[in-house]
């Protein structure tokens, strides 16, 4: 009895059910929605190949970059090999002061001066020759004249600057106080009358003789000079550069051409071309001394004597004649040799 009663439940409940089951407007389930069809087995075979596992995704690792290297700075050694020029002398290639690693840009050297000139000239000339003069005389030179400069003695000063970062070149001057320069007359201007006969009379004028005339000179230079490396304390130098002659207060101190009156004397300037070496010592901490040679090549002076007058004792009806213009060119090319001491500043 019991047996038939929940069959007739169970029945009833499943015909209830199967209408609802059954409504097409009730969704699908979703896990029936989203089945996928199944594969067709290849032809031939009766079972499917399993589908490949997936392979395992690779870590990337990230590694840093290495840091970059630092740049090593190398300084090379200074140390000179032993009989080499010393560190100090390298870095301060001109001044001696081992302890002071700047260069003292301006330096001063003053002593004595000896001018030598290694002169030579052309014959003297006579010009503006007239009246009784011209009896004797005649325009053109004296056969066999000649005249030089001798030599002179001053005291000089070299004032110069170095240049550049390494101070081996520098400029300087040579200031010296004026001095006396003497002109004298050789060949036959000296040893022969400049008017011997007048008409073959004689005349009675005297041979000159040496002595011409003097001037008070001062010749300026500027010359570039470059400096070794020392030698011990011993630094030479050679230089190049130009200088001028300007002579004046000149005047003629010959007894025959002024026993009437005092002729005119005048010098023009006299350009030139420098050439020098040398050699400067360190004595002492700052003190140095300095032997310096200078060539001037290609100095011509050229000097005249206007006015002259002469006696003529033995013709006394000429009394004084006029003599006119003397003209003399000498290549004075002095030699100036001088030794000095000084300092830097």
């Amino acid at each position: 009895m019991k047996a038939t009663a929940l069959g007739a439940v169970l029945v009833l409940v499943a015909a209830t059910a199967a209408p609802v089951l059954a409504d097409p407007a009730a969704p699908a389930p979703a896990a029936k929605a989203r089945a996928k069809p199944k594969a067709k087995p290849a032809a031939g075979k009766g079972k499917k190949k399993p589908a490949p596992a997936p392979e395992p995704v690779k870590e990337i690792e990230f590694t840093p970059p290495p840091p970059e290297p630092t740049p090593v700075v190398v300084v090379a050694p200074t140390t000179e090999p032993a009989g080499s020029v010393d560190e100090v002398a390298l870095a301060h290639p001109v001044t001696h002061d081992l302890g002071s690693p700047k260069i003292r840009r301006i330096y001063f050297r003053a002593g004595v001066a000896r001018v030598m000139p290694l002169s030579s000239s052309r014959e003297m000339e006579l010009a503006d020759i007239n009246g009784p003069a011209s009896l004797a005389l005649q325009d053109g030179p004296i056969a066999g004249s000649g005249s030089t400069v001798a030599s002179a003695t001053a005291f000089a000063a070299v004032l110069g600057y170095r240049l550049g970062e390494t101070g081996r070149w520098s400029l300087e001057t040579l200031l010296g106080a004026p001095f006396t320069v003497k002109f004298r007359a050789t060949g036959t201007l000296a040893t022969m009358s400049l008017a011997p006969t007048a008409l073959g009379l004689p005349t009675g004028v005297k041979p000159l003789g040496p002595e011409l005339g003097e001037a008070t000179a001062a010749p300026p230079m500027v010359t570039l000079v470059y400096s070794f490396r020392a030698f011990g304390p011993i630094r030479p130098f050679v230089g190049a550069g130009a200088s001028i002659l300007f002579a004046y207060n000149a005047k003629v101190t010959n007894p025959v051409l002024t026993s009437v009156s005092q002729p005119d004397f005048s010098v023009s300037p006299a350009p030139g071309f420098v050439m020098q070496t040398g050699l400067e010592a360190n004595l002492t901490h700052g003190i140095y001394a300095r032997l310096d040679v200078k060539f001037i090549a290609g100095m011509l002076a050229k000097a005249e004597v206007t006015h002259i007058q002469v006696a003529t004792p033995d013709i006394p009806l000429f009394g004084n004649v006029d003599v006119g213009t003397a003209k003399m060119s000498v290549w004075v090319n002095p030699l100036v040799v001088q030794l000095a001491l000084g300092t830097d500043f």
